[in-house]
């Protein structure tokens, strides 16, 4: 029962949150800005490159063909140490070194499948880059619109939504998202929800990392 609702629970709420159906179960209100917020002409070059990258990648005739121009992407742009401990929370620093070379290697594994399964839905359509805000310095959040959208498509105003933070190695995506919808937020929620409901702690990540293995079929 329980890894059950694990699979579906990670592959129901990232599709469905990436295709912007909004839905009261998957909805993920972000935190309204404090501080004042401006564009950030860096970020918004950066993701514009990205963006042609993937409308490439998706315009491949076969979906291998999308699936590795996908994994290629977010190999390249996406930081998965960040994301993949951001998604364990608290529980991030309760893990062993032993744990840490399973589960990150494995976590990439699975946000990368996610990542080609979300955006393979989005063959033939193109993304371009229609704003963006600083969250902090390091925090940018770039907007992105359907460039070709026509008329009646239910997508035409979703408002895609790319999170980047400024590393030390230059930007790098850390979270991608829909009307406010974002994996892995709704990720994180699934995470440590596994994790608590196995005894927290190590024990609570053994649990999680067999689960993740389990959906990889490893």
């Amino acid at each position: 029962m329980q890894m059950t609702m694990f699979k579906l629970g990670f592959q129901n709420a990232a599709i469905k949150a990436f295709k912007a159906l909004p839905c009261a179960f998957f909805l993920t209100v972000i935190t309204a800005l404090s501080s004042p917020a401006f564009a950030d002409q860096e970020a918004e070059i950066f993701m514009s490159r990205v963006l042609v990258k993937a409308n490439s990648a998706m315009a491949a005739q076969s979906e291998q063909e999308r699936f590795t121009g996908v994994s290629e992407l977010v190999d390249e742009y996406v930081d998965m140490r960040r994301t993949g401990r951001f998604v364990l929370g608290q529980y991030a620093r309760k893990m062993t070194r032993q744990q840490a070379e399973i589960y990150y290697p494995l976590f990439e594994r699975f946000a990368t499948s996610i990542y080609q399964e979300v955006l393979s839905n989005y063959s033939g359509q193109e993304l371009v880059v229609s704003g963006s805000v600083d969250r902090s310095e390091r925090d940018i959040i770039v907007f992105s619109r359907l460039a070709n959208a026509k008329r009646g498509d239910p997508l035409a105003d979703t408002n895609f939504q790319w999170r980047l933070y400024r590393t030390p190695d230059g930007l790098k995506v850390v979270d991608a998202g829909a009307d406010n919808i974002w994996l892995a937020i709704e990720q994180r929620s699934q995470f440590t929800a596994v994790v608590a409901n196995n005894g927290g702690g190590t024990q609570g990540v053994d649990a999680l990392i067999a689960q993740l293995q389990a959906r990889l079929g490893e």
